[in-house]
């Protein structure tokens, strides 16, 4: 029933408030069957257990035991395959079939339409690598601002001036002029030896990737091209530096330091989230390393981190925790010895 049907309808109800709510409940449901209709499958849903359904019923998978599962999804997100099984009638290869064919849904269809705006960035600095390792750093003069002053123009009409004032307005006018432009030099000779002294700080990250990142700080490049603090500051604020590996926003080279178990040296903050990566990306699915095994493996390389420390670190790059990367690394379908011992 369509929205004015309902409506030429309404009359007929008013003495009889009952049948109104339903015949109002079963407009409503009509409008939300309508919106569900739209693309992409699972839009409008009031759950996730709904979204799902939606999506599978359009590709002729709603079974019972699926219908049995969505009814039941906190089980599932929390492994509980036995219980599942019961519940579904089904044995756990079954259940852990249906699960698979869950994983390739979409739980959040809506979500291509929110993206964020994609921000466009041109380099500031361009660094280049030679055969033989060096590098190069150059300023992308096409982005940088210029101002171009007609001194011709500027003789040409001084000499045509005769009252005082005129004469100085002129004066005035050039001063800025050269003002303007000796400063807007001198802004992008300091942004190339800021970022010239960074490369040559951080030259081991150009070679070798990531891993090799340096803590740095904006007081160090102060202190090395000889300017106040707050000047390095502007000077790196939203500017970015095409490199041999990506496009990097110059404030990506500035991270903090953490201590090794033995001696006095220092590892930025990158170069341990790095390795943390790397850990991660390396198990096994019948090895999920924990905070604390991933803790202990660090500190056996010499980095002095604690499990809280590795938690949050884990978290800012968005990576689950073991217990769901122990999940979502499962084999399908997998045997009940197997699901026993991944309980």
């Amino acid at each position: 029933m369509n929205s004015c049907a309902f409506l030429a309808l309404l009359p007929k109800f008013q003495k009889e408030p009952s049948e109104l709510e339903a015949w109002a409940a079963a407009a409503s449901m009509c409008h939300t069957t309508t919106v569900q209709s739209c693309e992409p499958t699972g839009v409008a849903a009031r759950d996730l257990a709904e979204c799902l359904s939606l999506q599978l019923a359009e590709r002729d998978r709603l079974t019972a035991p699926m219908r049995a599962l969505l009814g039941n999804l906190g089980l599932l997100g929390d492994y509980k395959i036995d219980a599942l099984a019961r519940v579904c009638g089904v044995d756990a290869a079954g259940v852990m079939e249906l699960a698979r064919q869950i994983r390739e849904l979409d739980p959040r269809p809506g979500l291509q339409f929110d993206a964020e705006p994609v921000v466009m960035a041109l380099p500031d600095i361009h660094v280049e690598m030679a055969e033989d390792g060096t590098l190069s750093v150059a300023l992308n003069t096409d982005v940088m601002p210029r101002v171009l002053i007609d001194r011709e123009y500027h003789a040409r009409i001084s000499a045509r001036i005769d009252g005082t004032a005129e004469q100085r307005f002129m004066i005035d006018s050039m001063r800025n002029a050269n003002w303007l432009a000796r400063n807007i030099d001198q802004r992008a000779q300091t942004i190339l030896r800021v970022a010239t002294e960074i490369v040559t700080k951080q030259s081991d990250f150009f070679r070798y990737g990531a891993g090799s990142l340096k803590p740095l700080s904006l007081k160090d490049i102060a202190a090395e091209v000889d300017l106040h603090e707050s000047t390095v500051c502007r000077a790196v604020a939203d500017k970015y530096m095409m490199t041999p590996r990506g496009m990097f926003e110059l404030k990506f080279f500035f991270t903090n330091a953490l201590g090794v178990v033995d001696g006095d040296d220092m590892l930025s903050v990158e170069t341990v989230r790095h390795r943390i990566r790397q850990l991660v990306e390396a198990e096994k699915p019948t090895d999920i390393l924990s905070d604390q095994a991933i803790m202990d493996t660090l500190r056996s390389e010499g980095i002095d981190i604690a499990r809280r420390t590795v938690a949050k670190y884990r978290e800012m790059m968005d990576i689950p925790t073991s217990r769901k990367r122990k999940r979502l690394k499962a084999p399908l379908p997998l045997a009940r010895g197997v699901l026993a011992a991944a309980e």
